[in-house]
């Protein structure tokens, strides 16, 4: 038994479940802002807007009712989450390519020989290819 806790322990400490867990708790806070967003600004002024309170919108059948407004607000409130973490991700992505681009290129690891116009290895003094043998600078004549 003791080795099984010992195993969850470091399950649950790793970097992956923590990382989860932040998310997680982000992700939920994010959630009640959006909404708050929909619910309380959003519905009213798309209510405003074609004259409908989605809240009111219910479907009666045989006693049960289907609140398909209520849906419709779900819906809203994917579409906003979707397109704010469409956004998020872009700038993300943005930024990390701009970063890339700041990044030194790394040096070459090879060449290309002067007589064959072959690949070859940075250090090569000889080409594998045409057996021609290769100064320290070739010429590009």
């Amino acid at each position: 038994m003791k080795s099984f806790l010992k195993e969850f322990k470091e399950f649950a400490m790793q970097g992956n479940v923590m990382n989860m867990a932040v998310g997680i708790i982000i992700g939920a806070a994010f959630t009640a802002i959006v909404t708050s967003l929909v619910d309380d600004i959003l519905s009213p002024v798309i209510g405003l807007i074609v004259n409908v309170n989605f809240s009111d919108l219910v479907l009666t059948i045989s006693g049960v009712d289907l609140k398909y407004g209520s849906f419709i607000m779900a819906v809203i409130n994917f579409l906003i989450v979707a397109f704010v973490l469409f956004i998020i991700v872009k700038a993300l992505n943005k930024a990390s390519s701009l970063a890339k681009k700041n990044e030194e290129e790394e040096a070459p690891t090879t060449k290309e020989c002067p007589y064959c116009k072959s690949e070859i290895s940075i250090e090569a003094t000889r080409c594998p290819h045409c057996t021609s043998e290769l100064s320290e600078e070739p010429s590009d004549k």
